[in-house]
């Protein structure tokens, strides 16, 4: 009986070859509203128990979102208004530890879309080197993630598409994931075709099963998503 108001952001820092939300670049078509107005939006509804902001991507609106989550914050009450962010991750640090303590505050969480292992594989899949994705990573999880385990501020997921993030690159990730704590949670999600990348196919079920498999060699808490586009995964379990 409760709502999740799902906040979509026009425009993004990087452009995935794979994006499955490719509507965000067609800014000139976006509804213009401010933070206030947003803000309302949660406030005078006493269903909505959660705000998530994802799109495109909220790392290149988020002195935005700090505004909204400021008012929502300071006005919302007794209310349970949880405060959570789908993103890639690559924004300024400065601001991503200041989103990340309103995050914290609201018993929100963070998930990061961690697209690969390497800038130079990032930079096939995305047109972008990212500066800073790691960075955040490991910042967020050493300022907060201890003070709250029980219901982790600090989430990963990876897209596994043919051809370019399969078995190798998972476990890449994984280890890197793993360094910093096996607990966080991460999730595998299944690739269908988008964008400019619909000659490829939905992710093969060996391709889901051994990057699944290998991630947990490495991690403790591994989720496989999309699970409805595949035909016999369950038959691996």
């Amino acid at each position: 009986g409760y709502y999740n108001l799902a906040i979509f952001f026009y425009g993004c820092n990087f452009s995935c070859l794979f994006c499955q939300n490719w509507e965000h670049k067609f800014i000139d078509k976006a509804p213009v509203k401010t933070s206030d107005e947003v803000a309302n939006e949660a406030l005078r509804n006493p269903k909505v128990t959660c705000i998530c902001y994802f799109g495109g991507d909220p790392d290149v609106h988020l002195p935005f979102t700090l505004a909204v989550n400021k008012k929502i914050i300071e006005e919302k009450g007794n209310r349970v208004i949880r405060i959570c962010y789908e993103w890639n991750g690559d924004g300024n640090p400065q601001l991503v530890k200041r989103v990340a303590a309103q995050v914290f505050e609201t018993g929100g969480i963070i998930k990061f879309d961690l697209k690969a292992p390497d800038e130079d594989l990032y930079y096939a899949l995305t047109g972008v080197k990212p500066k800073y994705v790691w960075r955040n990573f490991e910042m967020i999880y050493n300022e907060f993630y201890g003070d709250r385990r029980e219901v982790p501020i600090l989430t990963a997921t990876t897209l596994l598409v043919p051809g370019y993030i399969g078995e190798r690159e998972v476990e890449s990730i994984a280890k890197k994931i793993a360094e910093i704590d096996p607990e966080i949670p991460y999730s595998l999600l299944v690739f269908h075709p988008d964008f400019v990348m619909t000659d490829l196919p939905i992710t093969p079920t060996k391709t889901a099963m051994r990057a699944f498999k290998k991630a947990k060699e490495y991690l403790k808490n591994v989720h496989l998503g999309n699970v409805f586009l595949l035909n016999s995964f369950s038959l691996y379990l």
